[in-house]
């Protein structure tokens, strides 16, 4: 056994455990940037004022690339990691049929699409086309994500989490295009986020015009959706 080796290793792991602890946003960013550079990933900044920083990336590199945000948020101890995948127009038609022809055997795939995501071990949302004050289907959108708290963020827990993510969201697509063909290369339209749209239109269009000019505006935070009302899902492939 060689024990130099061994505390030396322990030593170095002992530092940047106690590195971890102290670590500020400024140097976890810093830090990622560096690892995306390195990892030749396409990067492009986003201005979020809600965050330390706000970056788009590409995963894996290539074509076939899907594009993930990496966001630090202000007043958090961590980094999160999330993608938006928007399902195609045709393929939401298809499922539609799928729903009339066979209610029992749709409940059944978007059953197992959920048990699928749950084993992913990432953490998920799903967005189902609206019938009413009801959401059937078809499915429209899913979102998948995890974060990493700055005392466990490593280059190989923050590459592996991305290599998670993607993993989980291409067994969906699979699942998606096995089922339903491969769409019409058209982005199908999501419910919840046109209806989140027209319900703040509204609730601007009824502020009474007498509050007091010098009060201070109320800021709405969605906590469902880290990107906030002014993220544009057709940025997301």
């Amino acid at each position: 056994m060689n024990w130099p080796i061994l505390i030396e290793s322990w030593v170095s792991f002992k530092r940047d455990e106690v590195l971890a602890t102290y670590v500020t946003p400024t140097e976890i960013v810093s830090m990622v940037r560096k690892w995306l550079g390195e990892e030749r990933l396409f990067v492009k900044e986003q201005p979020d004022g809600r965050a330390h920083a706000h970056i788009l990336i590409k995963y894996p590199q290539g074509k076939q690339g899907h594009m993930f945000a990496v966001v630090v948020p202000k007043n958090r101890d961590l980094i999160a990691i999330s993608s938006m995948t928007r399902v195609d127009k045709g393929q939401q038609e298809e499922m539609k049929n799928h729903m009339k022809d066979d209610g029992d055997g749709w409940s059944e795939w978007i059953h197992e699409a959920r048990l699928q995501l749950i084993s992913s071990s990432v953490d998920w949302g799903i967005h189902m086309g609206h019938d009413g004050n009801k959401k059937p289907g078809p499915l429209q959108a899913f979102n998948v994500s995890l974060p990493i708290w700055f005392d466990g963020i490593t280059k190989h827990e923050f590459m592996h989490s991305l290599r998670r993510l993607w993993l989980a969201k291409l067994g969906i697509i699979h699942e998606i295009k096995y089922s339903y063909g491969p769409g019409v290369g058209k982005p199908g339209p999501v419910d919840d986020w046109e209806n989140r749209e027209a319900a703040q239109k509204e609730r601007l269009n009824n502020i009474e015009i007498t509050q007091n000019e010098t009060e201070s505006p109320e800021i709405e935070f969605d906590e469902k959706m880290s990107f906030g009302t002014s993220f544009d899902p057709s940025e997301w492939a």
